[in-house]
């Protein structure tokens, strides 16, 4: 366990060594006045944040699972399960969302992919949502009828 502490610190100050970098390039460079083109420093901290965010999510899925496997190799059964119902869920969505143009949009025309993905990703975030609010209702429900 000192030996992965050892390589997450490493990759810790790699990673945020490459950031700092990215930020003292913004500033020599000069950052773009608002409404202006991107003048070559703003790009570059967006596509990083879009490494560090695949980055993140790639280290919590890989080592949670290869963790979850040494301490209890049956648990990854109910993790495949709760996988395919996450996929099952997205492809339902996926499915019923239409992909409809903005109404009033009047820019360059978006592909249908785009406009199905985010349909897409709009109706699981209402879902989500909508789920969360269910929760929190029905735990302060349950919880209320649990101290009685």
């Amino acid at each position: 366990m000192k030996n992965l502490n050892k390589i997450f610190s490493l990759i810790m100050w790699v990673l945020m060594a490459i950031g700092v970098l990215l930020v003292v390039l913004g500033f020599i460079k000069g950052w773009p006045s608002l409404g202006q083109p991107d003048n070559g420093t703003v790009t570059p901290l967006l596509n990083w944040a879009y490494v560090l965010l695949i980055a993140a999510i790639a280290c919590i899925v890989i080592f949670g699972i290869a963790i979850k496997a040494m301490n209890d190799p049956k648990s990854l059964i109910k993790l495949l399960i709760g996988l395919v119902a996450v996929a099952v869920v997205v492809g339902i969505v996926y499915a019923i969302s239409k992909g409809s143009p903005a109404i009033g949009y009047n820019g360059e025309p978006v592909s249908a992919f785009t406009l199905k993905y985010t349909d897409t990703l709009l109706n699981l975030t209402y879902l989500l949502a909508g789920l969360a609010v269910v929760a929190i209702i029905v735990g302060e429900i349950l919880s209320a009828v649990r101290n009685k």
